[in-house]
C-alpha cells in the first residue's frame, strides 16, 4: 500500500505542479513561446481547452486552470482514500485540496528560487529556462531588491523570500488544520 500510495503522490503532484505552473505563467505573462512554457501548455492543453468553454479567464486570472488545479487533488485525495480503504466528507475534502493546492504552490516557489538562484552562478548567456524563471519570480524578488539592495554584488532577495516563506509556513501550520500533513 506504501508503494502505491507513493506513486499516486507522486504522480498526482507533478501533474499538479504543471497546473500551477500554467496557471502563473498566464497571471505573470510569461513567454508562452518558450520551449518551456510550451512544454506546460501542450500537457495541460488537452483538459485545459475544453474547461475554457465554460469557464473562461478573468483578466490574467485563468480559472480553468485553477478548477483543474483543485480537481487534481481532489481525485488525487479520492484515489488515496480508496487505497486506504477509508472513508471522508466531502467539507474535508475541499478544504484540504484548497490547501493542499496554496501548499503546492509554496513548494514550486520554493524550487523555482532555487533552482533560479543556483543557474545564476553557471548561467553564460541565454537559457530559455532561466528567462522563465525570472520572469515568474522576478514579481516577487523585486519588491525585496528595493528595500533590500544588493550587498557588495550578493543578491540577499532570495534568502528573504525564503526566510518569509518558512515564516508564513509555520504561521499555517500552526492556524490552520491539514497544513502539517499536506
Amino acid at each position: 500500500m506504501n508503494a502505491m500510495s507513493f506513486l499516486v503522490n507522486t504522480l498526482f503532484d507533478l501533474y499538479l505542479m504543471v497546473v500551477i505552473l500554467r496557471f502563473w505563467l498566464q497571471l505573470a505573462r510569461a513567454d508562452f513561446y518558450n520551449p518551456f512554457s510550451q512544454f506546460v501548455v501542450k500537457a495541460t492543453q488537452p483538459i485545459i481547452a475544453p474547461m475554457r468553454r465554460l469557464l473562461p479567464s478573468v483578466g490574467r486570472f485563468d480559472t480553468s486552470s485553477m478548477i483543474l488545479a483543485l480537481i487534481v487533488v481532489l481525485v488525487k485525495m479520492l484515489v488515496l482514500t480508496f487505497i486506504a480503504g477509508a472513508t471522508v466528507d466531502i467539507v474535508t475534502l475541499l478544504l484540504f485540496s484548497v490547501i493542499s493546492v496554496v501548499k503546492q504552490a509554496g513548494v514550486l516557489l520554493f524550487w523555482m528560487l532555487l533552482i533560479r538562484a543556483v543557474l545564476s552562478w553557471f548561467n553564460q548567456g541565454y537559457n530559455p529556462i532561466v528567462m522563465v524563471m525570472t520572469q515568474l519570480t522576478e514579481p516577487i524578488l523585486a519588491p525585496v531588491r528595493k528595500v533590500l539592495p544588493a550587498i557588495g554584488g550578493l543578491d540577499l532577495s532570495v534568502l528573504v523570500v525564503f526566510i518569509a516563506m518558512n515564516f508564513i509556513n509555520m504561521l499555517c501550520a500552526q492556524y490552520i488544520p491539514f497544513w502539517s500533513i499536506i
